[in-house]
């Protein structure tokens, strides 16, 4: 397989990634056999064609100038997965991933190469203060034999995808909340830009966690694509001399969702599988599922309260709105009650002659204090109607 491209030395891949060129991003890869041994490679797309045996349709899945969905598709030799940063080509015998020298691919290669070699059991339990882990490392290692390769590279990038869309939610959360709460406390224009901020990150990263559930989702509902991921068995049932699949068994466990899948599955024997019998890797999609569905329900959890605090704050700026109302209302009452005032005042203050006001110059306080008790009246009959009617508070 040299052949096919240029073969890097292991080495450079743990070089920054500001060292490598962007124009080699796309004919940059890196390859993870069943023995942890990672190599990186220099291969266009012909030469990736012709390693695994895919078509082309499926290799732009994996392109990054190109924006595809999640999706985890099962071909003849190979399964093409793309998922986020995610790329990759899992065959019956090695890991092919895109870009290695991107921050968040480089964890998914070390999980790669600590997780895909089988264990020797023959080299484990030994020395008396080590029996009880060598009992449980000996079972790990015989599941491992069991488990087929390409379930443990897709259990790897499952588990990888999903530990880093939990890792964003929860870096999500802690902005969310504390911003949320500093906004019901006092709004401002400081305060709403970084909500807002927030809230289109909080729906970026929900479309993204949406569509690896979906696809999750998809694949559990349909048991020939499942079926169409055992490279191992396709490849067993291919060199079978009889071809036939009457008397052909698998029966793998998963050894690294211990947690997720019931023992009694694993001590339970297993009845004569079928071509067809998904089983086990439905319990391990299942787990992911599941994992990747507690993450939805963390994003739709903080966008119900993002909801509430909109309300809150609707209902805030609704009831200082209500307020203005009321002091505009109580403005208005007193520029009518002053009117009254005003009118009487105007009325004694044009220039027409008249008899009566001659020697009548006690009048004037009379005349003040009742034009007065006449505003004060009309002031007050508003307000006391408005009050009856609910127009203003108590």
């Amino acid at each position: 397989m040299a052949g096919d491209g240029l073969i890097v030395p292991v080495d450079s891949f743990s070089q920054p990634a500001s060292l490598i060129k962007k124009t080699a991003v796309s004919r940059s890869w890196v390859s993870v056999d069943c023995n942890g041994q990672s190599t990186v490679l220099d291969l266009d797309k012909y030469g990736i064609m012709k390693r695994v045996s895919i078509h082309a349709r499926d290799l732009r899945l994996l392109d990054p100038l190109l924006s595809y969905p999640s999706a985890i598709l099962g071909r003849e030799k190979a399964i093409v997965l793309n998922l986020e940063h995610i790329k990759a080509i899992i065959t019956s015998e090695e890991v092919l991933l895109r870009d290695p020298t991107n921050d968040n691919v480089i964890p998914i290669v070390e999980e790669l190469q600590r997780r895909l070699p089988t264990i020797d059991a023959n080299y484990l339990g030994q020395g008396d203060d080590e029996d009880v882990t060598g009992v449980q490392t000996e079972a790990q290692a015989s599941e491992s034999v069991e488990f087929p390769f390409e379930f443990r590279a897709l259990e790897v990038a499952l588990e990888g995808i999903c530990s880093f869309l939990d890792a964003r939610t929860r870096e999500l959360e802690t902005a969310a909340y504390p911003a949320l709460d500093e906004l019901t406390s006092m709004i401002s224009s400081r305060n709403l830009d970084r909500v807002r901020k927030l809230k289109s990150a909080m729906t970026r990263l929900t479309n993204r966690v949406l569509k690896v559930r979906d696809e999750l989702e998809q694949l559990l509902d349909d048991d020939e694509d499942m079926a169409d991921l055992y490279l191992s068995r396709k490849l067993s049932y291919a060199s079978s001399p009889s071809n036939d699949g009457a008397g052909f068994t698998w029966s793998p466990a998963s050894p690294t969702i211990e947690s997720k899948i019931s023992r009694t599955s694993r001590t339970t024997p297993f009845s004569t599988h079928g071509e067809n019998d998904v089983e086990e890797l439905e319990m391990l999609l299942e787990a992911y599922f599941m994992q990747i569905e507690a993450t939805s329900n963390k994003l739709t959890t903080l966008r119900e309260y993002i909801d509430d605090t909109e309300d809150y704050i609707n209902i805030q700026l609704d009831n200082h709105r209500n307020q203005l109302i009321q002091l505009e209302l109580f403005l208005l009452s007193g520029t009518v009650s002053l009117s009254v005032y005003s009118l009487v005042a105007a009325i004694f203050g044009m220039n027409i002659p008249y008899p009566w006001n001659k020697n009548h110059g006690y009048m004037f306080k009379w005349v003040v204090i009742f034009a007065a008790m006449i505003s004060a009246s009309v002031f007050m009959s508003i307000t006391t109607y408005s009050r009856h009617k609910g127009l203003v508070g108590s």
